[in-house]
């Protein structure tokens, strides 16, 4: 368990995420969780992580820096914090096996997200009404994402922040964060009122092991950031992305 997680970790801190999109194939094809239950544990893993990475990342973009673009998380937020309580919603309503077909696809679309944060983004230049109503949509359909898959929803939130808002890359990386961590916390909301919830009283050992080596991998990850060229890194994770994709839609 420390050992996936450790894993998970570190592919995640080499390409500065969290890396929960990794774990989720995992919880299900290794550990044998059915689809809403690995959704949930990944979930609460994801939160785990995310706390735990916002007050690291406050050492390279300082509030100071984050807080001149507080419009942009409230525009982002305005959707994603809708779109995460839908998701959840939808999720727990669906068919188990409507449900891996979904998330077999949110994975193709993660691994072109992937790609995309880390090719060279230009800016969409945007009037201020269109920017906003822009923002708030794609709020929404990441908040959806994130909720279904019990992921932050980095890989989404990053490109996002960049083509709409013209934020560097590295300010953006922070912002996602602090969207990211109140629409995790409403979609844990709406799952905590599903019977399914019960599977973290039931796996408390197993998720605090695994949190513990993704935490530890991600903090090896970030130092090893760079090490490995993003012209082999970035393609290799996006066919490990697809791969499961497969995997997830052929799951039984």
């Amino acid at each position: 368990m420390f050992a996936v997680g450790a894993v998970v970790g570190l592919l995640g801190g080499m390409i500065g995420l969290g890396g929960a999109e990794f774990r989720l194939p995992l919880l299900i094809g290794l550990f044998g969780f059915a689809a809403l239950s690995a959704v949930i544990l990944n979930k609460a893993m994801s939160l785990v992580v995310v706390l735990t990475a916002l007050p690291a990342r406050l050492a390279t973009v300082t509030a100071v820096e984050l807080g001149a673009h507080w419009a942009v998380a409230v525009n982002l937020l305005a959707g994603s914090l809708l779109g995460a309580w839908a998701g959840a919603a939808w999720a727990v309503r669906m068919r188990t096996a409507t449900l891996y077909k979904v998330l077999a696809a949110l994975m193709v679309l993660m691994a072109a997200a992937l790609v995309l944060t880390h090719v060279s983004l230009g800016t969409l230049d945007l009037p201020p009404t269109v920017q906003a109503v822009s923002g708030v949509a794609a709020g929404f359909g990441i908040g959806v994402v994130a909720a279904i898959m019990g992921v932050a929803g980095g890989e989404l939130l990053i490109p996002t922040i960049v083509l709409l808002y013209g934020v560097d890359i590295k300010t953006a990386g922070s912002l996602s964060l602090l969207v990211s961590l109140p629409t995790m916390l409403v979609a844990f909301a709406r799952y905590s009122r599903d019977n399914s919830f019960s599977v973290l009283r039931q796996n408390v050992r197993f998720a605090g092991v695994m949190v513990a080596g993704s935490i530890t991998g991600a903090l090896l990850g970030g130092l090893l950031l760079g090490v490995v060229p993003d012209l082999v890194l970035i393609p290799a994770l996006a066919a490990v992305l697809l791969i499961s994709s497969i995997k997830l839609a052929r799951h039984q």
